[in-house]
């Protein structure tokens, strides 16, 4: 089966844990092609963004541009945009793809809490969402769009469901910051798929841990790599959410800060391969045909 085609267009993080980094990792590991156009360069780690270099906005449309012109594009991720230059023109691009969903994260505050949008790249998103297929807000993120406080699930599905009413696009909004039961050790966390006629509960019990740098970057890219895949939205969203909780649970515990997930899931694919080797060393074409199989 040929793997999906997935053009990430989002910001690099230096530490691996979330944009562009986190995005080829969830690709990868869901049998999918990631290629990219990088909107800005971060300096970050665990700890914070410490800096912040925005990619030029023809850079970016000429990246966009090499890969669909080339290889093509089965779904599109957007996340970090960099600029409202960046975020005009890439919509007027976008706008222009044929069957292609795109699943745009609305990106403005890191894990660590540092802004990676500014008010007038905010603005902006207006024109992405418009040409968005879905768009996966967190709570912050959704009450900054609608203008509306969320204090409780109902307040959460009222706010999706007055963006998916101004946008045509389905809303996943996700509920990880809504207010706990105190008297639950494990806690549901609720995501809502929000569309015309439909409103599903995704809900998984919270995981409690620090390393969740990367979580929004993550399921929005799983979201694209399943529906690029051929998958229904219900089931891509459905497998996104498990590989989001499996990654948390496999956190390999690194950094000071908001760690990283674990993508790989505590896996190292490749060495169980290894039997391809034979005493006259590596048969390429066999090694192939296993991994193929495997």
């Amino acid at each position: 089966m040929k793997s999906a085609r997935i053009l990430i267009i989002a910001g690099s993080d230096s530490g691996g844990g979330a944009g562009i980094q986190a995005d080829l990792k969830t690709v990868t590991l869901l049998g999918g092609f990631g290629m990219t156009a990088i909107t800005a360069i971060t300096a970050q780690n665990t700890l914070g963004v410490q800096g912040v270099h925005p990619i030029p906005t023809d850079m970016v449309l000429a990246q966009m541009e090499s890969c669909i012109s080339d290889i093509g594009v089965d779904a599109v991720k957007i996340g970090m945009i960099g600029s409202a230059q960046t975020a005009n023109a890439v919509a007027d691009r976008l706008a222009r793809l044929s069957n292609v969903p795109i699943i745009f994260d609305p990106v403005m505050v890191a894990t660590s809490g540092s802004l990676l949008a500014d008010d007038a790249t905010i603005a902006a998103f207006e024109k992405l969402m418009q040409v968005a297929t879905v768009i996966t807000p967190n709570v912050p993120e959704l009450e900054a769009l609608t203008g509306q406080g969320i204090l409780d699930l109902d307040a959460l599905e009222d706010a999706a469901q007055s963006l998916r009413e101004r946008t045509g696009a389905v809303i996943l909004a996700k509920g990880g910051h809504l207010p706990q039961q105190a008297e639950d050790d494990r806690p549901l966390i609720h995501d809502l798929l929000v569309d015309e006629d439909m409103v599903a509960d995704f809900s998984i019990k919270r995981i409690e841990t620090r390393h969740s740098h990367g979580t929004g970057c993550t399921l929005a890219s799983a979201v694209a790599t399943g529906l690029g895949g051929g998958l229904s939205l219900a089931d891509a969203v459905d497998r996104a959410e498990a590989f989001v909780a499996s990654a948390l649970v496999a956190a390999p515990g690194l950094g000071q800060g908001h760690g990283p997930m674990g993508h790989a899931l505590g896996l190292t694919p490749f060495y169980h391969l290894l039997a391809a080797k034979d005493g006259d060393g590596w048969d390429a074409a066999a090694f192939a045909a296993r991994y193929s199989d495997a």
